[in-house]
């Protein structure tokens, strides 16, 4: 495992949180890598939330956590952040940070695509 997600927690409906994801090991580095987050409930398949290329100018976003929140990264101290605003019952669900290496085309939501997981974080919303 080389990538820790953390900050998870319980929250009402209508509150925020922000997720991180950093580095487990001083040997990975985060800029040549394209960087998501998914989320999954037990007995479903892993959901794509969001994603951003190495340098954080192109994002792509799920459609319903689209406007609510933000994937935002610093390569400097080799992290990632996600930014949970206006949370639901349904945002409940363990969260995974991921990261693939940097390549051409557009951002894959398949977890597939991506090589490289961290250890989740649970999110509780309670209603």
């Amino acid at each position: 495992v080389q990538l820790q997600a953390s900050g998870g927690g319980l929250v009402q409906a209508g509150g925020s949180l922000r997720l991180a994801c950093a580095a487990s090991r001083r040997t990975f580095t985060f800029t040549p890598y394209d960087m998501g987050w998914f989320r999954q409930d037990p007995g479903k398949e892993r959901e794509f939330i969001a994603a951003l290329d190495w340098s954080g100018s192109r994002t792509l976003y799920a459609d319903s956590v689209k406007g609510r929140f933000t994937i935002s990264r610093d390569n400097t101290k080799n992290t990632m952040w996600l930014q949970m605003n206006s949370l639901k019952p349904e945002d409940t669900a363990v969260y995974y940070c991921t990261a693939r290496y940097s390549r051409l085309g557009p951002m894959p939501t398949a977890p597939g695509s991506y090589d490289t997981w961290g250890q989740g974080t649970q999110l509780t919303v309670s209603s």
